[in-house]
């Protein structure tokens, strides 16, 4: 190429330049609808192959054979392009060739005007035929030059063959029958990494996935705010597409602030209306957002913002990289964490991610390790969190000012100041299905969604997560919020969905479940399945493949809990609970794989869940403790405050991890209401209330104990059969098979541990072990404790039906010793209780 280009100049050169062309004046005679013009016509002089070789070139083949190579260079105020037309088989030597060219940008059918300074509208032109120059060799040569201020553009251009006897003579186009065209004032880009990236030179590289569509159209705006672009470029299939993948680059584009694109004809759209196929899009891949102006139909548009990616200075932080075993969470929501004027926070911190900081001493107070964000990502406010618009940005809503940027320095700071307090993060994410409009519809519908392939799958934001474009784009967007906001783990909302294939039937090896779980950047991260569908508000109970790396969060945990504490179900139901879910996890994971909860953000909170129990709650599986709603009762209300303790010590003494739901600590009501809408702000005047203190008091001890005992309460593995014994009130084995039976015991042994006192001896020193013991029946049990170990005796550390603040104890009081070999105890009717056998010098 580079010995063919300096051929070409050589002989441009030698034998075009010295002839009497060289600064030839010629008026070209235009065909119908063309105006005449006078114009220079500029013959290519270059002689440095350097300046050809700094040239974008453009090769063509045209339908009668031949070739058309087109250069476009930038001198230093102007944009050069130099046609060349080789190989051409004329008729005869005397044949002249013209170019009728014009400039367009968003319709090709549509030319720029010629003089765009002239203000004669009748002197405007929107083609022109310019001549070539005939070298010795046969070649056809010719040079135009653009004003910089007239780019970016395409050049479109035909050949012409004039006939001697005026008639319209013969046209050539491209092999494709169509016009040849080249860019001008932009590149044609490439097809990797999508979205917008950056050279080092600064160009800009826009690309876009989409197979099913005539034409991409990209969109600049220079306000945000505008109703319209200011500039559209109708990206050419032919140069600025690669495969599936459309693309341009530009030198400068920073007199614009946003972009989007339009997509012409996807087949959706052709057989569906509801889609507006002038719709302004927003790239999937943009990693900072603006508003633009509401739709017409009052959903929230989104642009891509013209920027880099704002810098951040994470110092020395790290991941926390805490077991799972270890982890005690607190699912909360951003915005409603602190939105509330009790906050205290001011105006442009309440309810962002920098508030959420400013109440980090809360989740230590608690004895948290880990917050679970309900979905961060930008979303438009009337459909809610859980149907996001965009998988690469945090919303604006959760940045100090309202701004894209403000909001990614924000989230940013918020993991790393939690990070320095060992506290992980984690974010729930849907990859399921998106809003319902101003997400992905309109950019390839047929790839990116599935179409009419069954009745729960009609909605047309349901998105075909195990299409390999959507798989890309799900694993491109974890990758990114791991390396740039270092977030420590995921919990997958809707997870039964991604099972789904192509159409909509469920795979036993979903190409997406199975990339994130040997993904290499994804391997040191939790990762969690929720099959709860926020578009029925039901989970569903599905076998998840896991690849001995999914957890999930476990609702067979929360009903038979539920369940026992209202006098249903069985024992055995408990029992499995109480050990980590063997029927789930004993397939290759382990107990640290079931993530508890009792009450989460859909559903009924802690306090209504002992507070309402009406035929339309018949699915929260509840218990009033005998009066509907509010009420003045002492007894009732004392059976609701035991049964809430009860709750949170069975939550925090199971093998699993334990979920707190923000609220609950502080008896946060929703007045009966499972709707995930009726979720209201925190109020943290609640936590100065008796309830609140007491609650809040009872789950850091509940949180430090389980790391006290971590031996028995935080293991990664199983019980060993020799670790656990079951028994009835009389120490006799438990009624399992008894519906009507609501009383089970079990006693936690504790291994003994190898401990060296000294280089020369050595000695196995055995901690104490636990006795619990559950109540549900509406009458007191005597309960008959096992022999503590040789040398200790039992300890009660907890005993939910006693009053505050004797209810727990960090040291316990010691049981009376009896003359005979076992001890009683009396529990009252619905409590827990709890025993730890220590020495009688020291009380653990």
């Amino acid at each position: 190429m580079d010995l063919e280009r300096r051929l070409i100049c050589d002989e441009v050169s030698q034998n075009v330049v010295k002839s009497s062309c060289r600064n030839l004046n010629s008026r070209v005679f235009a065909t119908s609808r063309v105006l005449v013009e006078e114009i220079e016509q500029k013959v290519s002089t270059i002689t440095e192959a350097d300046n050809r070789e700094k040239a974008l070139t453009y090769l063509f083949w045209t339908e009668v054979g031949g070739q058309v190579k087109v250069f476009v260079r930038k001198t230093s105020v102007k944009y050069a392009v130099n046609i060349e037309v080789s190989s051409l088989q004329l008729q005869s030597s005397d044949d002249r060739l013209i170019s009728s060219w014009g400039r367009y940008r968003a319709d090709s059918s549509s030319f720029i005007p010629l003089d765009v300074q002239s203000s004669v509208p009748d002197s405007r032109t929107s083609t022109s035929e310019t001549p070539f120059i005939q070298t010795s060799a046969g070649m056809f040569a010719l040079e135009l030059e653009f004003e910089a201020k007239q780019i970016p553009f395409y050049l479109s251009f035909i050949l012409k063959l004039p006939s001697d006897s005026g008639s319209r003579g013969s046209e050539i186009r491209s092999h494709r029958k169509t016009k040849f065209c080249v860019p001008v004032g932009f590149r044609k880009g490439y097809p990797a990494p999508l979205g917008l990236s950056f050279s080092p030179d600064g160009s800009m590289n826009f690309a876009i996935f989409s197979r099913n569509v005539e034409g991409v159209i990209l969109c600049f705006y220079d306000d945000a705010k505008a109703e319209e672009p200011a500039l559209e470029l109708d990206l050419d299939p032919y140069i600025n597409r690669s495969g599936d993948i459309w693309h341009a680059s530009f030198e400068s584009a920073w007199t614009f602030v946003s972009y989007g694109y339009r997509c012409k004809g996807s087949l959706l759209q052709r057989n569906n209306n509801k889609f507006d196929a002038g719709q302004i899009i927003l790239d999937p891949y943009a990693k900072i957002i603006v508003n633009s102006i509401p739709s017409s139909d009052g959903s929230q548009k989104y642009l891509g913002r013209l920027c880099k990616e704002p810098g951040f200075d994470w110092g020395d932080d790290t991941h926390p990289y805490l077991p799972m075993e270890k982890l005690v969470v607190y699912r909360l929501n951003v915005r409603h964490f602190t939105e509330h004027k009790s906050s205290q926070l001011a105006t442009d911190v309440a309810g962002t991610f920098i508030g959420l900081t400013e109440k980090l001493q809360h989740f230590k107070d608690l004895g948290m390790n880990a917050v679970l964000l309900e979905p961060i990502f930008s979303f438009d406010e009337k459909n809610g969190p859980y149907f996001p618009c965009h998988f690469f940005s945090p919303t604006n809503l959760y940045g100090p000012s309202g701004g894209s940027v403000s909001a990614i320095n924000s989230m940013k700071e918020m993991v790393k100041k939690l990070h320095a307090n060992g506290i992980e993060v984690l974010l729930e994410v849907v990859f399921t299905h998106t809003a319902v409009a101003g997400s992905l519809q309109g950019i390839d519908d047929i790839s990116y969604y599935h179409v009419n392939e069954g009745e729960d799958l009609e909605a047309t934001n349901y998105l075909n997560c195990n299409y390999p474009i959507v798989q890309q784009l799900i694993l491109d967007s974890l990758q990114y919020w791991v390396t740039e906001f270092h977030i420590d783990g995921f919990c997958f909302i809707n997870a039964s969905s991604l099972l789904r294939g192509f159409h909509g039937e469920y795979l036993s090896r979903p190409p997406l479940v199975e990339a994130i779980s040997f993904d290499p950047l994804l391997s040191k991260t939790k990762i969690i399945a929720d099959c709860w569908d926020p578009r029925d508000m039901l989970p569903k109970e599905t076998r998840f493949p896991h690849w001995k790396r999914w957890a999930e969060i476990d609702t067979k945990f929360c009903n038979d809990v539920r369940n026992f504490w209202r006098g249903e179900g069985l024992l055995s139901d408990l029992a499995t609970r109480l050990c980590g879910s063997g029927d789930i996890f004993s397939d290759g994971r382990g107990p640290a794989f079931s993530f508890n909860f009792i009450a989460r953000n859909f559903g009924l909170t802690l306090v209504d869940l002992v507070s309402f129990s009406n035929d339309a709650l018949a699915s929260q599986l509840s218990w009033n403790c005998g009066e509907e709603g509010p009420t003045d009762n002492t007894t009732v209300l004392e059976r609701r405050l035991k049964q809430i303790r009860n709750f949170l010590f069975v939550l925090y003494i199971s093998l699993g991890v334990p979920i707190l739901n923000m609220g609950d600590e502080c008896g946060q009501s929703c007045g009966g209401s499972p709707a995930y809408s009726d979720r209201k702000p925190l109020d943290w005047n609640t936590l100065k209330t008796g309830f609140s203190i007491q609650t809040s008091q009872f789950i850091s001890f509940l949180s430090s104990l389980r790391m006290r005992r971590s031996d028995l309460l935080q293991k990664r593995n199983f019980l060993k059969e020799e670790n656990i014994e079951w028994h009835g009130s009389d120490q006799s084995p438990p009624k399992w098979e008894d519906p009507s039976c609501r009383f089970l015991a079990m006693t936690l042994r504790a291994d003994e541990v190898e401990s060296s006192l000294n280089s020369e001896s050595s000695s196995h020193v055995r901690r104490g072990d636990l006795f619990i013991a559950f109540n549900a029946a509406d009458l007191s049990e005597s309960v008959i404790l096992p022999q503590p170990p040789e040398g200790m005796s039992w300890r009660c550390l907890v005993d939910t039906a006693l009053p505050f603040p004797g209810f727990f104890s960090t040291s316990g009081e010691t049981l009376p010793e009896q003359m005979a070999e076992s001890v009683a105890y009396e529990m009252k009717s619905h409590s827990c209780a709890l025993f730890e056998a220590s020495s009688s010098l020291k009380s653990n």
